[in-house]
Parts: structure tokens; sequence; C-alpha cells
């Protein structure tokens, strides 16, 4: 009604304007009383509704104007532009990154101790922690020393040794990962007794050890039960990284296979890895990627075999990622597998394990590099190092005795060379953001972030199936998450090194009460209620749960 009278304004004013001139006109000539009334009534309507119009015209045109000024404020609200630098040094316990080390299938829980692991020199006058450096535990151990009797499984008994073991891994904030080995050639008993008591066929090697077929019936029914009560107990991504999934073969490496019937070759591998794909959909698994898988050269080593890259693709297509272990040794670790691995970088992590043993009975100066010299496991340190950077992998090894110790006396600027270009490490090199909110409006952010690492970030795996993200969160004065705000856009998987990715993200404050707080950012884990789940490479202004402190945010 307003808007109608307003638009007729302009006309009625002529109108009117009109008839009061005539009136003045007028006044002086003879014109009868009723008609000079008549005409005075209609001006007086003319002067009072004309002062109507025009109020609320000013009153319109005031909302108009403040509204313009709320938003022109909201456009014009300064961006306050934050600049970061990455922390190169601090180990960052991140899934899928960084060193591993091993354990001994006979240590018990004071190994620690006992095998100067708490007291590891690396100079005349210094000594470390290996748990300091290291995110991740593997144990490379046997069936039977898990379950020696059928459904007896050690991991439900809290005094067993073992148990004791992994519990002092974990008490020292790392985790688990796995190699269940059942071949026993060179070895011992790995699978237990009570599965050839059951009747499962086997082969025995000069000491009387039994292995059993792998395309043997009642082998793969008794450890597909073992196998799926394991993972009843470690499908858990809080306490478990990895778990080789195959087992198979010579130390569980998947070559110099022995069967019944060799033709059985390609469905034994997709029998075992899809048994561990079905029962570890939560656990990262890992299959190693050599010119012989699931072949049965007693040797080893030879000629790529024609269907390889066929069954390796396979289980990459279950979810597999990818390990070899054999870096440093060129006569094993050759063009193939250079490669083979090439194809899945940044598709696939990597992890590998060093070939050569310095301190046993490996020659190592006999590599056909010719880089390794007798008496300098420096060396052969720096051809693995070397030949990591090369595969772009996210986990280097430790070993263990001699070899732990000599990454730590010998080579300890790798160690810490590791730390910093190993991997994957993320930070934000700037983030831009408002310091002042009206009520009610949304807002937006900008960051760009990068990774400094040669490895990634493998969110891509089905495993995690992107559940790591960008998140800004809003916190109170005492650093306690008010609410958070997930980038659903963000792909960590896409971060690469020297190609830094800009995100900008639309907040909204809709609904959130007038006051002080403080903007933050992190990198999140989309299944456990928007809590960090990625430790960044940056040390300053965080707080306790992880999140890098921006700067203060008023809400008006």
């Amino acid at each position: 009604m307003l808007t109608e009278n307003i638009a007729v304004f302009p006309r009625w004013f002529g109108q009117f304007s009109s008839k009061v001139t005539l009136i003045k006109n007028l006044k002086k000539k003879s014109m009868t009383n009723k008609t000079l009334f008549s005409l005075k009534l209609e001006c007086f309507n003319y002067f009072y509704f004309r002062d109507v119009i025009f109020k609320s015209f000013l009153r319109i045109f005031s909302i108009i104007v403040v509204c313009a000024a709320m938003v022109a404020c909201s456009q014009k609200t300064p961006m306050t532009t934050l600049n970061f630098s990455p922390d190169t040094t601090t180990v960052l316990r991140n899934p899928l990154n960084g060193w591993v080390m091993y354990l001994g299938r006979n240590w018990d829980e004071n190994f620690w101790d006992t095998q100067g692991y708490d007291t590891m020199r690396v100079s005349e006058t210094q000594t470390v922690k290996v748990s300091d450096y290291a995110s991740t535990c593997y144990i490379r151990t046997s069936w039977s020393s898990l379950e020696p009797k059928e459904g007896d499984y050690v991991w439900n008994d809290s005094t067993a040794r073992i148990t004791k073991l992994l519990n002092s891994v974990l008490d020292r904030n790392m985790r688990l990962a796995f190699r269940i080995v059942v071949d026993g050639r060179d070895q011992g008993q790995n699978t237990p007794l009570y599965v050839f008591d059951a009747g499962a066929s086997y082969y025995t090697d000069s000491n009387n050890v039994k292995s059993p077929y792998p395309d043997d019936p009642v082998f793969q029914s008794k450890y597909q039960s073992f196998i799926e009560a394991l993972a009843v107990k470690f499908n858990n991504p809080d306490i478990v990284d990895f778990i080789d999934g195959y087992g198979l073969g010579k130390w569980g490496e998947a070559h110099s296979m022995v069967y019944k019937d060799y033709s059985n070759k390609a469905k034994v591998f997709e029998w075992v890895t899809g048994l561990y794909a079905r029962c570890f959909t939560k656990i990262p698994l890992i299959i190693n990627y050599h010119r012989l898988v699931g072949a049965n050269n007693v040797t080893g080593w030879g000629e790529v075999a024609p269907d390889t890259e066929e069954l390796l693709n396979s289980a990459i297509e279950k979810g597999y990622s990818l390990r070899h272990d054999a870096f440093g040794m060129n006569g094993y670790y050759q063009d193939w597998e250079k490669d083979f691995v090439s194809k899945w970088n940044f598709k696939r992590p990597v992890i590998m394990e060093g070939g050569w043993i310095t301190g046993g009975t490996h020659r190592y100066w006999r590599d056909p590099s010719g880089n390794y010299r007798e008496g300098h496991s420096e060396d052969v340190r720096k051809g693995e190092y070397l030949a990591s950077a090369e595969a772009h992998v996210n986990m280097m090894d430790f070993r263990i005795g001699d070899e732990t110790a000599s990454w730590f006396h010998e080579c300890f600027d790798l160690v810490k060379r590791f730390v910093k270009e190993g991997g994957y490490r993320l930070y934000p090199d700037f983030v831009s953001f408002p310091q002042e909110v009206i009520s009610n409006s949304k807002v937006k952010f900008k960051y760009r972030w990068n990774n400094i690492g040669w490895g990634y970030c493998p969110t891509n795996i089905p495993q995690w199936n992107q559940r790591y993200k960008v998140a800004v969160a809003i916190l109170d004065n005492d650093d306690e998450v008010n609410y958070v705000f997930v980038n659903n856009e963000t792909d960590l998987s896409k971060w690469i090194k020297g190609s830094p990715v800009t995100y900008e993200q639309d907040i909204s404050v809709e609904g959130i009460p007038s006051g002080e707080y403080v903007w933050a950012i992190g990198l999140v884990d989309t299944t456990k209620d928007n809590s960090i789940g990625i430790q960044k490479a940056f040390k300053e202004n965080k707080t306790e749960a992880g999140w890098i402190k921006l700067g203060k945010v008023t809400i008006l």
C-alpha cells in the first residue's frame, strides 16, 4: 500500500498544484461558496497525505541506507593474512608416515633397556631414544606365536610375553604393524602344528620344519579362521598402522613359493589377498612389489614372471598399498621394480625395508652398484636413503640390532633428514580471515596448503576413504572447540611437494551468539567427530588438541 502511494505521489501532486493555482486566480472572480469549499477541502487532503507519504518515504529510505551501509561494512571488513614457515625438525606421528622400528620376535617388553633402544648413541656425548624418532613398530612374527593352539589367541592373555611387548609399544604412543609368516624355511615352525594334525598337507626343510602348501584346503580353512580372529582384535587404526596382507613364501615376502599344484598360483593369490581385504577394512594393507610375486623360484630371484604385474594390480584394486624389502640391494631392486612403483607414485603409498644386513653374513660390499665399501655401513644407509627418495616412500625402516645401531651411530644426520624430507609434512603457508563478523552472515576464508615431504598423504586409499579434511574452528578463550566447519572439497592426497593448493571456504556464522572468539585451522578426522587427525608441520601457537590458532574474531 505504501509503495503504491509513493508511486502515485508525483501525479497527484501535479493535479493538486494546478487546483491551488486555480483557487488563487478565482478568489477575485465570482464563485459559489460550495465550489470554493470543495476545492479547499481537496487541497487540505492533498497537503495532509503529502506529509504522510513523505514521512513514510523517508522511513523506507533510511532503512535502505542502513542496510546498504551494513552490507558495505561487511564487504569491506578487513582481512587479516598470516604467513607461516614449516617446522622441519619435529617427528610427526602421522599414520603411514615416518620411521619404522622393528621388534625381534623373541624380545620381551624390557628390550628398550636390554637392547639399548633407550640409550642409542648418536655422538660421543649424546644418546637418544629410538622411540622418539619412530612412529610405528613392526613385528614380523609367526602364526604359531600368536595361536599356538587352535583358538588360543595370545592377545587374549595379558600375561603373555608378546602381549606385554606390544603394549610397551602402545604405551610409547606408537602404532603397531604386522606380518604373519607361515612358511618355516630358514626360521622354524611358523605354522602351528594343530593345522597339520587336522590334515593339512605340507613340505619340510632340512631341519624337518613343516610348512603348509598354500593351496591346501585344510590350511586355507584354518588360516582364514585365524585372520578373521586377528582382525577382530587389530582392525583398529588407533593402534595399527598397516598389515602385510600376504605372509606366504619365504619370510612372508611372496616369493619362493611351494605349491601342491603350481597352476593354483593365481587362485592362491586371489584367495589370500581377498581374505585380508575382507577382514581388514580400516587398516592399510601392503603387498610386496617384486618381479616374482607368488612364483616358485627357489632362489627368490630371476626374470620377471609374466603374470606379476597382473597379480599386483589385482591386489591394488582390492585396496593394497606397496612395499619392497630390498631397498639398497641393487641386484634385487632393479629397473623393473623402479618402473613399476613409479606408475603408482602419489596413487598408493610406498613402504621400504632395507635389504642388506650390514652386521650379519650379507656381503654388502659386493653390491653390483660398487658404491658400498667393506666396513662402511654408512654407504649402505646412504644407498637406501637415495633409493627411498627416488621411490617417494612414506616410511623407512631402522630394522633391528646392528641395522638400527648403524642408522644412529653412523648416519644420524640421515635419520633427521628423513624426518625433514621424507613421507608427508603438511602445513598452511598462509591463511586469510576476517577479525570482525556480523551476526548471521557468511564470511570467506582463504588458505594455501603445502607438502614439503617427497611422499604424500594417502587419503585416497579405500581404508581411509578421504577421512582427513581441512577444517576451520571457532574456539572460546580457553581453547575449547565451539564450532567446526569442514571443507569437504579438500583432498590431502593431491598435495604434492612443489605444488601448493589454494582453497576458499565460505563459513556461515548463523546462530552463533555475539561475542569474542578465536579462529583456528587444522586437519581433522571426520570419522572421529572432526577432531584433529593429522599433525601439521607447524610448531607455534597450537592448542593442546592440535589446532593452529589464527587470531581473535568478534561476532557483532
